[in-house]
């Protein structure tokens, strides 16, 4: 017996009722309807495989006015390495100044991940 699993695909606006059929350990998709691009059933193998998001979060600042920097990932990081990523960031202070886009650590979680910086920050 296999397992059915329904969601709704956001790689784009349509927003398609996806019905994604998995094999009885849950590891492996065995189909996917309702989508109706290509990427639908990459979104779908994806998500139900190997879920990633994009972290957003805050690191300290100092030598600013503001005392919290907005950041995030450069890119998805595995959704299951959530929570090691806030114990890394809980851990990072960065001084002023700063630019959007200023890679703050480098390798973060995964190679090739990058934690950057959202906002310009000038030095007081």
């Amino acid at each position: 017996m296999s397992t059915v699993k329904k969601f709704t695909c956001i790689v784009c606006p349509v927003g398609c009722e996806l019905v994604a059929t998995l094999t009885d350990d849950g590891k492996t998709v065995i189909s996917v309807e309702g989508n109706s691009c290509k990427r639908g059933v990459t979104y779908a193998v994806e998500e139900l495989t190997a879920p990633k998001r994009t972290l957003t979060s805050t690191v300290r600042i100092v030598g600013a006015d503001d005392k919290l920097l907005p950041v995030r990932t450069s890119r998805p990081i595995p959704k299951s390495a959530m929570f090691d990523a806030m114990k890394i960031i809980k851990t990072v202070t960065v001084k002023a100044p700063v630019k959007t886009g200023d890679v703050l650590v480098a390798d973060f979680i995964e190679p090739g991940t990058s934690l950057i910086a959202t906002k310009t920050v000038d030095a007081l």
